[in-house]
């Protein structure tokens, strides 16, 4: 799906309700450590499944840390109102 010189930030949904920030360059692999393997975060083994709830492309790992750490940073309403958002406007069934 992505390349290897694309990075995404994205958010997964835990079972728990919370949400875990992160950033790959191959979202599919990512997704399958963190609902699978050893190799997910250890914030997200503890709360499996884990859903892919929102994604946003950066220009290179800087971007994307920034971009990261700039969402970690909202309030959990803040966080939950971009995921709607994202959501309804790539929702296509």
């Amino acid at each position: 799906m992505m390349t290897n010189n694309t990075w995404t930030v994205y958010f997964l949904r835990c079972n728990d309700n919370s949400l875990y920030a992160g950033i790959t360059t191959d979202i599919v692999r990512r997704l399958h450590q963190h609902n699978h393997t050893k190799l997910g975060a250890k914030y997200t083994k503890a709360k499996r499944p884990v859903t892919l709830v929102f994604i946003e492309t950066a220009t290179d790992r800087s971007a994307a840390s920034k971009r990261e750490y700039q969402l970690r940073k909202l309030t959990k309403a803040q966080k939950e109102q971009l995921v709607s958002t994202y959501f309804s406007q790539n929702n296509t069934t």
